[in-house]
């Protein structure tokens, strides 16, 4: 099932309610491949954000597989990440982990074809490290860091990549990357702030279940509240954004 946007949304915003998340996974793994051959027809290489979740998980299992795997030119992909809990590359919750184990080892995908956040430094040197590295990979670009796609996530709060209500991250504006401090888990994550993520050509939400059901209706329906969830202030200025959602998280659109 297709929607529309309310009139107060951006222009260029689809809604895609899947059966399950295993037909979410299908139409999300689509959307990646058609963004590569679209982007590569006039760029050398596809740069692509990842984020973490049982969603992307499911994600990268069907990359992984036939056809995808023989059919996307890996070898001109570049991956980053578009947040980061502030843990060893080991450690079970690891973003950088699960897309290594789900994605990059199955791929066989090169160490110097992935760029990951290092979430066992010191948090704010390592926010300010990958900012460094962004500004290193796009140093080609005109227009500065600009993600061909970017794939995020939604949590029950609203939350998206490390952007949580109330945290001191969301009123940044000049910085692409940033240690963010979550009062609620008593912990740092690192995170992309708005100006990366608003700057990419496509962003791509990927929501399953039924507790994202309350912030996908607040957000997409614009009501009470809606406002105070981040999830809300993904808006590409220049970009497409679609929802790809399960039925469970989209049965009252």
């Amino acid at each position: 099932m297709t929607s529309a946007l309310p009139r107060a949304a951006p222009a260029r915003f689809e809604v895609r309610v899947l059966p399950g998340l295993e037909s979410l996974a299908e139409e999300a793994a689509r959307e990646f491949d058609h963004a590569v051959s679209d982007a590569l027809r006039d760029r050398v290489v596809f740069r692509v954000a990842l984020s973490g979740g049982s969603t992307p998980r499911a994600l990268h299992e069907r990359l992984a597989a036939k056809p995808y795997r023989t059919r996307i030119a890996w070898d001109r992909i570049r991956f980053f990440f578009g947040d980061e809990r502030c843990v060893p590359p080991d450690h079970e919750r690891s973003n950088f982990r699960m897309a290594r184990e789900t994605l990059f080892d199955p791929l066989r995908i090169p160490s110097d074809h992935v760029f990951r956040m290092r979430g066992e430094a010191d948090p704010p040197a390592a926010a300010a490290e990958y900012a460094r590295t962004l500004a290193s990979e796009f140093a080609r670009s005109r227009s500065g860091p600009r993600f061909d796609l970017v794939f995020l996530g939604l949590g029950p709060d609203g939350h998206t990549a490390s952007l949580f209500p109330g945290t001191k991250a969301l009123g940044e504006r000049v910085r692409l990357v940033v240690a963010n401090y979550v009062p609620k888990f008593r912990e740092w994550r690192l995170t992309s702030t708005y100006r990366l993520l608003n700057a990419a050509r496509r962003v791509v939400f990927l929501a399953a279940g039924e507790e994202k059901r309350e912030p996908v209706n607040k957000i997409l329906k614009r009501e009470p509240g809606w406002r105070k969830l981040p999830a809300a202030d993904i808006r590409p200025r220049d970009g497409t954004l679609l929802w790809l959602l399960d039925e469970e998280a989209g049965r009252d659109l």
